[in-house]
This record gives structure tokens, C-alpha cells and sequence, in this order.
């Protein structure tokens, strides 16, 4: 007895014809649209700790070290501009993250009026997430147009506060920071989603 062929034929699904590299890639691009969705924030990252003294070592040699005052360790989007870097400088300037100790008061002055250190270090990962287990970095400025961009942001602390006091790592490099958290005091600051509607706006018109 012969059984009869059956009519419908086999379709193989698609995603078994694409090569496995287009297969990571897709995934890859579907992730960072989910990410995009999830986390909306578009904005320039810092954290600042205040140390009793601070350095960064690139192989085996001191590049910049600084005592009491502020690390800074600096995350740049890839949307950040000019008015991101402003916010930033100012704020972390400005934060009074110090006693006075002509009157006592507790977190009374910043950074500048205690005549301490900055130390700027470029931090990319800030802007990490995972997936899976694995971080990514895609949403952070890519190096080419972020070295120009965070020296620019270097000699904006410069200017506004003292040449001489305001000290960075090696961008690009791998850096060991070795720090004396004073306290310990840790905070996170962003700039705000306005700067990238005024700038948006200005653009516009």
C-alpha cells in the first residue's frame, strides 16, 4: 500500500538561512532599540567623590595626582554638546561638598572656595549596560569624536577655576585611579534633558 505525498511542502524558517554573524547583529540592533525605549535619558554623566588625595597611574608611572578635593569621573553620550559640558563644569564646581572651617558649618563650601583639586577622569562605561551578562558601550561617544570633545570639557574646569589645579588622566589609556574617599562622599549628577531641547531648538531655527 503507497502513501500519498503530502501537498504542503517544508518551509525552512528564516532565521535558519541567516548567517550566524547576521543573526548577532540583528540581535545586537534589536537590543539597543530596546535600550533606547527603556532608558531615555540623553545626557552627560559624572560622579564625584570627594578624596583626601587622588592619582592615576599608566603603566607604572604617575600621570596626575592631586590632595584634598574632587575625583570626577566623567561619562559622555553620544548626544552630548556644548551646554551638557557647561552644566557639568558648573555644577560639580559649584557643589558644597566642604566644611568651613572658619565657622564650622558643614557643607558649606565648594571645591573652589577651599582652594583644594579637580581630577577629570573620562569614564566611558559609565554609560554601560548589560546583556545578558556582557556590558555594551554603543551609547556612549565614540573615542574618535569623544577625546576632542572631553579635552574641551578639561579646559572649561580650567578656565572657569585654576589651570594649575585642575588635573586629568590619559584618555584612552588604561588607567589605575587610586583614591582616599573623604567621608566617604559620593555623588551622581547629569545634565538635563532641556540642554538637548534648547540646543535642538536653536538648531531648528
Amino acid at each position: 500500500m503507497y502513501r500519498l505525498a503530502s501537498s504542503s511542502s517544508h518551509t525552512t524558517p528564516l532565521h535558519n538561512k541567516l548567517s550566524p554573524l547576521l543573526l548577532r547583529r540583528n540581535r545586537r540592533h534589536q537590543s539597543q532599540r530596546l535600550y533606547r525605549l527603556n532608558y531615555p535619558i540623553r545626557a552627560m554623566r559624572a560622579v564625584i567623590q570627594r578624596v583626601s588625595s587622588s592619582s592615576v597611574t599608566v603603566d607604572g608611572r604617575i600621570v596626575s595626582e592631586i590632595g584634598p578635593g574632587l575625583l570626577v569621573l566623567i561619562g559622555i553620550h553620544e548626544s552630548d554638546t556644548d551646554s551638557d559640558a557647561d552644566y557639568i563644569c558648573r555644577k560639580v564646581l559649584n557643589m558644597r561638598l566642604f566644611s568651613n572651617e572658619t565657622t564650622g558649618k558643614g557643607w558649606d563650601q565648594n571645591v573652589m572656595q577651599r582652594n583644594y583639586g579637580v581630577l577629570l577622569v573620562s569614564q566611558f562605561t559609565l554609560y554601560g549596560f548589560l546583556k545578558g551578562n556582557k556590558p555594551d558601550f554603543h551609547v556612549a561617544m565614540p573615542p574618535d569624536k569623544a577625546k576632542p570633545f572631553y579635552a574641551s570639557l578639561v579646559e572649561k574646569f580650567q578656565k572657569v577655576y585654576n589651570p594649575d589645579a585642575v588635573k586629568d588622566g590619559v584618555f584612552g589609556a588604561m588607567m589605575q585611579v587610586n583614591l582616599v574617599n573623604d567621608g566617604p562622599v559620593t555623588m551622581q549628577l547629569e545634565s538635563p534633558q532641556s540642554s538637548k531641547n534648547e540646543t535642538k531648538a536653536s538648531t531648528a531655527s
